[in-house]
């Protein structure tokens, strides 16, 4: 049975607010402001119920409206949603200062990730001086296969959930060398289970290497990782085993035992 049949059976569901819900998740990176008529086409529902659910999410403070073009934001509502939830997540306030001490030794871009259905998301992200503004905002969500952090991840999972997540996650290709091939993704996940991180290059940038190691959980399966990106041009594959991995691996196992208290 399909989410929505499920949700139509459910009787506590409140369809009104999933609606709502479904009119601020079509704000993304791609379309940062809307008209009606956008909102209308990008979530598939009628101007008259997007004008309703607009207006309303608008009062609440959740969408900011330009008072001549109409056209409609995020509003800081969503920072303070931001704010609330880091407050909740013991991972973030346990592994930030580890991670300071990784990009100050280190000099260059350290992310925290975590597993977020079948994508993983930046929760901490720490730039270097060469990080794009893409790169350095929080709340990034990626398909988890394409990354290294996500094949570090799956890498500590039976190998059933791990079969069942290279058969079925979505993938997308982010430049022409992103792997879209499952049978190449399935090596790169077996290679990861074998050695305890994962690498990989040119899956969202070209000419990017990324390496990440997994934060281990109390039942002994990962459900975040702790990544460093670094630049082709000066770093290959052999520099960043010997001089960045063995500090992110030391990073990666110090957290983990903060999870266990």
């Amino acid at each position: 049975m399909s989410d929505g049949g499920k949700a139509r059976r459910d009787t506590l569901f409140v369809g009104a607010l999933a609606k709502g819900l479904r009119v601020l998740r079509a704000f993304d990176e791609s379309k940062s402001e809307m008209s009606l008529g956008e909102l209308s086409q990008r979530t598939g529902m009628d101007k008259s119920a997007i004008q309703r659910l607009v207006n309303t999410l608008h009062h609440e403070g959740f969408l900011d409206k330009d008072p001549v073009t109409r056209r409609l934001r995020p509003s800081h509502a969503w920072l303070e949603l931001a704010y609330c939830y880091y407050w909740s997540d013991p991972l973030v306030g346990a592994a930030l200062p580890k991670l300071i001490d990784l990009s100050r030794q280190l000099g260059e871009t350290i992310n925290l990730a975590e597993i977020s259905g079948d994508h993983i998301i930046y929760v901490s992200r720490l730039p270097c001086k060469r990080t794009y503004f893409a790169a350095s905002i929080i709340g990034r969500r990626l398909p988890a296969l394409s990354t290294s952090a996500g094949r570090a991840i799956l890498s500590t999972w039976s190998q059933a959930e791990r079969e069942a997540a290279i058969e079925t996650w979505p993938l997308k290709a982010f430049t022409p060398r992103t792997t879209l091939d499952r049978d190449q993704i399935r090596r790169h996940i077996d290679e990861t289970v074998a050695n305890g991180f994962a690498m990989s290059r040119d899956q969202m940038l070209l000419n990017e290497v990324a390496i990440a190691a997994p934060i281990i959980g109390p039942d002994g399966r990962a459900f975040a990782g702790v990544q460093c990106s670094v630049s082709a041009y000066t770093w290959d594959d052999a520099r960043v085993r010997e001089e960045i991995l063995p500090s992110l691996l030391d990073t990666a196992n110090s957290i983990s035992p903060s999870l266990r208290g």
